[in-house]
């Protein structure tokens, strides 16, 4: 099977980003998928949501263990509702590998990712 994915690429060269930088646990009193969008990594990065719309981001790419942490399936689903449609990385934490597919996100395990790859161009296919 191939898989084909064409996008702008975001770039957080981080490890472990887990389910609490992807999305906050102070915004799980709403289980609107909008609204868990519009809060989407803030943590993390106060732009993400704007860079995604702004910019048209739908490829994140990022570092290992990605996921990790709270199995909550918000995860998954505020970057899928913010614009993600894949995510790259070396590493996923097991349930939000699971959470990912079972939403039909795409996941891309890619055990040997050079960031620099990603440094000149803004798009993948």
């Amino acid at each position: 099977m191939r898989l084909q994915m064409i996008g702008k690429v975001i770039k957080y060269n981080l490890k472990n980003i887990n389910t609490d930088l992807i999305i906050p646990a102070r915004y799980l009193i709403n289980s609107d998928k909008n609204y868990l969008a519009q809060h989407c990594m803030e943590d993390l990065d106060r732009d993400f949501i704007k860079k995604v719309n702004e910019y048209n981001y739908s490829i994140l790419v990022a570092n290992s263990n990605f996921g990790y942490g709270s199995s909550r399936e918000q995860a998954p689903l505020a970057l899928k509702a913010s614009g993600i449609k894949c995510i790259i990385a070396p590493s996923f934490a097991r349930i939000f590998f699971r959470n990912s597919i079972n939403i039909g996100l795409q996941i891309v395990e890619l055990s040997n990712i050079d960031f620099t790859i990603f440094k000149n161009f803004r798009s993948i296919s």
